[in-house]
Formats: C-alpha cells, structure tokens, sequence
C-alpha cells in the first residue's frame, strides 16, 4: 500500500481504519485483494442502498456503455435524461402527489445543497439561512455554513457567515419547549436575527450521530416557516431512497418541504448523480445561472431509472425496510442490555441505526475490532460516540445475523478490555 501513502494526500480517512486494499464487491460483502470477505454495514456512506453491483442495474449499465451512446451531456436533452425524467415523475412523484421541478445541480450531494441555498437566497431575496445544532450538509462552503461539525468547519479557512444555527430536536433533553428559542428569535425584532430565506434540515442526522426527529417536530418546523415565510429545505441525501423506510424520509411526518435535495444512492450504484427538487414557483434560475461541467451523466441516468424500476412500483421495499429495521433495532438493544457497564443506547429509524456509548472511545474501539472480524462500519456523532449501521437495504437476513454476531462479539470484547484496564464507567472522550 505504499503508493496510497507516498502520493495520495493525508486528507484521506476511511481508509485509516480500514488498512486494506478492496478489489470486488457484490451485495452487502466487498472482499480485499488479499481475498478476505467484509459484510458491509457501511454501504458507501448511504451511496449503496441497493447493494454493490447489483445484477439489474448493472445489466442495464452494461447495455448502455456496449451500444456507444452518449455519456457526457452537460445539460443537453438526451434520451437516457428523458426516461429518469418520465419514471421519477411517474413512479416517485405523482404517487406521493408531490409537485417537483427538478434541478440537475452537479454530480454530488454538496452541489444539491448549494443550490438549494442560492435558490433559497435568490428567491427571497434575503441571505441568513437556519441550520440545526448536528447538522451536517456538505464539505462546500455554503454547505459548511450550514454544518455543525466544528472540525469540518475549521477546515473552510475563511469566515462561514450568513447562517444561524438552532437546536435539533431534543437538543435541550426536553427541557425547552420545541421552537420556543427559534420562534422567540424571529418574533423579537431585538434579537438579532435577520429575517431568514430558510431553514435546511435533515430529518434523521446521520453524520450527527443518528439523531431522530419526531413528526410532530417535523411538522411544527413546517409551521414555523410557513407562519415567517421562509423555505423549508429537507436534506435527504444520505436518508433518502429508502434508508428509513419511504422513499423520501419525510414521507411519514406529513410535511412538503419547499425544496429537497438528493444523491448518495440515487443513481443505484455508487455513480455520481445528485438533484435539487423544489416547488415549481420557485423556478426562478436564469438559464445557466447555476452551473456545471457534470451535470448530465448519462450512466447514471440509467442505473437510476432501473432502480426506481425495480424497487419502487410498489410498497414491498419499503415493508420490507421497515420489517429489517424493526429486526436491527431489536438486536441492538439486546446488545446493549447485555452490557450495562458500557451504558449504550441505542436509537434510529429504518435502516439507520446508532448504538450510542457513555464513553465515545468504547464507539471507536468496536469499529476497529468488527474490521478484525470481517464486518465494516463507521463512528458517527459530535464526538464519535455513536457505532453507526448503514447497511445496504438489500441485506440478506444470513448477512444480518453474521453481522450483528460480529458486533455482539467486538462489544463483549471491548467491556472486557475495558474492564482490565480501568476505563469501565469512564465518559470522557
């Protein structure tokens, strides 16, 4: 592995806890050049929620790069935009009665969200936007604005202004009442607070630890917005496509964000593919106002439109989210019931889950033996106190139960460490 070290820049991070080189990948199991075998509870960070390589996306990726048809269209009509067009109306939409324009803002996550914010800037003609204590929206500038994570906003290097950030729900342990800062904010015209252009939220934090927000929260942010005429933006780039049950994770809550952003697992299969979705008076770009080189990646026009086909012409992936997470969920309190001394909490919704430890060493520490052990997953939280399950949503119950044996052992193994060297009850960091 010399060349990563020797030429590849230090910002690189996985690949510190994961110290191997991966050569194939197929399902929810990716295996090394070394020919060892990982249950991957990781999935591309939420890119892979359909699993590596699956068999009906990558067919039709295949059948469309053999036929020489076009790949790189930066915004030109082609026949592969046309059919995502006509099935993510068709098949995503008009079902769930949403009426979207949809935006191709570049080819990751963070260029959905800078969109998001420039539209929202541009609409209302004001430039504070509200973000959420957690929050984590992209490694962008606007993005990071809108970020919680004092670590990645070191990074920017310059001022990161024009933002606001307010509790999370549950942020004050149910000590405040919900909104009652941010509406006193925007009611008190001492307060400081510019009137905003809007208010971006993810409605499960992944990034922030797993952090779920009730419906009922959901609903009173929309009625905020609506009573103060600011945008409600739902980031649902990493919870989207499924993850928590729906296809969209703000489904259930009964709300209609403004404008909602996407990618991640959105092509299907790792390619870049990202959108900014908003109410149709919104429209309000200039053409090319908002810009870029890939915005038209016809691959991953295909792998989408095959995955919309596949999986969401009817309700069975979603139930059958829902019964997994129900399952996952079930098994990680019994592990955390089975270790007291360790004080972990579990929590989440559909298939993103979080065991939470007292001490956030004890997160990391379970991470790096479920790798010894064959099975990926990463920390997530403020202080990386949160064992975060990401799991391809397309998991095989045998690739479940081998999983979650692999945590329930690395957990045992860890209390046990602990136990011999004193750190047992300890929350520092």
């Amino acid at each position: 592995m010399q060349v990563f070290e020797q030429v590849e820049s230090e910002v690189r991070s996985y690949c510190r806890n994961w110290p191997t080189v991966f050569t194939t990948a197929k399902g929810s199991r990716i295996a090394d050049e070394q020919g060892r075998s990982y249950i991957d509870f990781f999935a591309g960070a939420g890119s892979l929620n359909y699993g590596h390589n699956h068999p009906v996306l990558k067919e039709a990726l295949l059948a469309y790069l053999t036929e020489d048809n076009v790949v790189h269209t930066l915004d030109t009509y082609s026949g592969a935009k046309r059919s995502f067009l006509e099935t993510f109306r068709d098949v995503v939409l008009a079902p769930r009665n949403l009426d979207y324009k949809v935006q191709f803002p570049g080819p990751a996550g963070n260029n959905a969200v800078e969109a998001a914010l420039k539209l929202a800037r541009k609409y209302t003609g004001r430039e504070t936007v509200v973000s959420f204590t957690n929050g984590f929206h992209g490694m962008t500038l606007g993005a990071l604005a809108v970020t919680g994570n004092s670590m990645k906003r070191g990074g920017a290097g310059v001022p990161l202004n024009n933002a606001a950030t307010m509790p999370y729900d549950n942020y004050m342990d149910g000590q405040t009442p919900d909104f009652l800062w941010l509406r006193s904010l925007l009611e008190d015209s001492g307060s400081g607070l510019d009137q905003p252009a809007a208010v971006i939220v993810e409605t499960v934090q992944g990034e922030g630890g797993i952090n779920v927000a009730t419906d009922e929260w959901l609903r009173g942010l929309q009625d905020v917005c609506r009573e103060h005429d600011m945008l409600f933006i739902v980031d649902d780039i990493q919870m989207g496509c499924g993850r928590t049950g729906p296809f969209f994770s703000f489904e259930r809550a009964g709300i209609y964000p403004d404008i909602v952003t996407l990618s991640k697992s959105l092509s299907g299969m790792g390619l870049p593919f990202a959108l900014t979705l908003m109410k149709p008076h919104l429209d309000v770009w200039e053409p090319g106002e908002h810009n870029g080189t890939f915005r038209g990646f016809a691959p991953a026009f295909v792998t989408a439109t095959a995955a919309l086909e596949t999986f969401w012409r009817n309700d069975d992936f979603t139930a059958g989210v829902d019964s997994d997470g129900a399952w996952l969920d079930a098994e990680l309190a019994d592990i955390a019931a089975s270790h007291p001394e360790l004080g972990i909490t579990t929590r989440g919704r559909g298939l993103a889950r979080g065991m939470v430890f007292e001490n956030p060493a004890h997160a990391g520490q379970v991470c790096h033996e479920a790798f010894a052990n064959g099975l990926l997953m990463e920390t997530s939280g403020a202080e990386d106190e949160v064992v975060k399950f990401l799991p391809p949503l397309t998991t095989t119950r045998a690739d479940f139960e081998e999983g979650v044996a692999i945590v329930r052992e690395a957990v045992a193994t860890v209390e046990k460490e602990a136990a011999a060297d004193g750190t047992l009850g300890e929350v520092t960091a």
